[in-house]
């Protein structure tokens, strides 16, 4: 990526604030929008890092939380970073662990310092501060990082929000100070995104937003979203947000989500999503298709001998039929679990490489209209 910028903006629709562009890092570019399938503990899901490769997965998450309790840095240390430990070549996001600590409500409690919780695996405690999650993330080595913040439930009341959104904001800036005072450990550039907080109120996220901007990260997130709110609240705080984020840096939606979710946000200007959907629903029997989503449980796939989804260009879409892949699912096999997040990841990427291409062309919003209508 030699005298490239981390982002490349390429188009931005006419019709919409839909655009495409380039994330440029030393482990590989990444054209968005683009969707990142989750591998929270250095593992997507009943797929290995070869099969992610022959779907052609730009960037895999992985969660700073989760990898610091178990394996735990130590091992990270030694093996040299999470590329080496899983062999996986291309670019890694980590989440900071924000989310998950703050979803242990009562094992946790906060300052302005930190946080401090117990562990979920065997009760032992811990304590995260934003340098501590930054130097975790140098360990990892992961390509993009996260800083720490807290993750707002639904329904939260205004005051409640305000106060944690400026603590977020405090942690998000002792982030940005210790990540430009220290150094990657693993010879490669590592850049760091800032979180935007609010809840659902539209000018606390435009406050925070703002000052995010001002603190001057590499990228910039949207968090505290499908969190339970509906969805066309998420949609409007989105619009809203994107409104304040600037034209030449990416733009995350964290933990989002459906079909319809990813598009109507690509719409709204967002270029990077991730969700553990795709692999959690095809572990329950439900398969994303480019004709629509089915569940494979159903009785009416008892005999189909269709291939899963002939549109995909994938080893799992074209070699097996439906019904079989109902009989494994039901049967409970391992390659019916395999077989079907292949499916669904396959479908998640092709889903963002045929809207960056109706980005280009010019006919995102005729083709998005289509496409939804086979999910609505």
């Amino acid at each position: 990526m030699q005298n490239k910028t981390f982002f490349e903006l390429q188009k931005t629709s006419e019709k919409s604030k839909a655009r495409v562009g380039i994330l440029n890092t030393e482990h590989g570019e990444i054209p968005t929008p683009i969707f990142m399938p989750v591998g929270t503990q250095g593992t997507v899901k009943a797929l290995t890092p070869k099969q992610l490769e022959e779907l052609d997965a730009k960037i895999i998450l992985g969660n700073t939380y989760h990898l610091y309790l178990r394996p735990g840095n130590d091992v990270m240390q030694n093996f040299g970073g999470l590329h080496k430990f899983m062999n996986w070549e291309r670019p890694i996001l980590t989440d900071s662990g924000g989310f998950q600590v703050f979803s242990l409500q009562e094992l946790r409690k906060l300052t302005n310092e930190g946080v401090r919780f117990k562990s979920h695996i065997d009760g032992s405690m811990h304590f995260f501060s934003p340098e501590s999650v930054v130097d975790t993330q140098r360990i990892i080595g992961s390509d993009i990082m996260m800083v720490l913040d807290e993750c707002v439930p639904y329904p939260a009341d205004y005051d409640y929000v305000k106060k944690s959104s400026e603590l977020s904001l405090h942690w998000a800036k002792l982030s940005r100070e210790h990540f430009n005072k220290t150094e990657p450990l693993w010879g490669h550039k590592q850049f760091q995104f800032g979180i935007g907080q609010g809840g659902m109120y539209k000018d606390l996220r435009t406050e925070y937003i703002k000052r995010m901007v001002e603190i001057g990260f590499d990228g910039y997130a949207i968090g505290g979203l499908s969190v339970g709110e509906p969805a066309e609240m998420m949609y409007e705080i989105t619009d809203c947000c994107t409104d304040f984020m600037p034209h030449d840096k990416p733009r995350y939606l964290m933990g989002v989500g459906t079909p319809e979710n990813l598009l109507e946000s690509i719409s709204r200007g967002i270029d990077m999503f991730d969700c553990v959907m795709p692999t959690r629903n095809a572990r329950n029997g439900q398969i994303f298709t480019t004709t629509g989503k089915y569940n494979i449980r159903n009785a009416q796939f008892k005999f189909c001998d269709k291939p899963i989804d002939e549109n995909l260009d994938c080893y799992a879409s074209q070699n097996f039929s439906l019904g079989y892949l109902r009989h494994l699912i039901i049967a409970d096999e391992i390659l019916g679990l395999q077989l079907a997040s292949m499916q669904n990841i396959a479908f998640y990427l092709w889903l963002m490489k045929t809207a960056r291409e109706h980005i280009e062309q010019g006919d995102f919003e005729v083709w998005k209209k289509q496409m939804l209508s086979n999910y609505l």
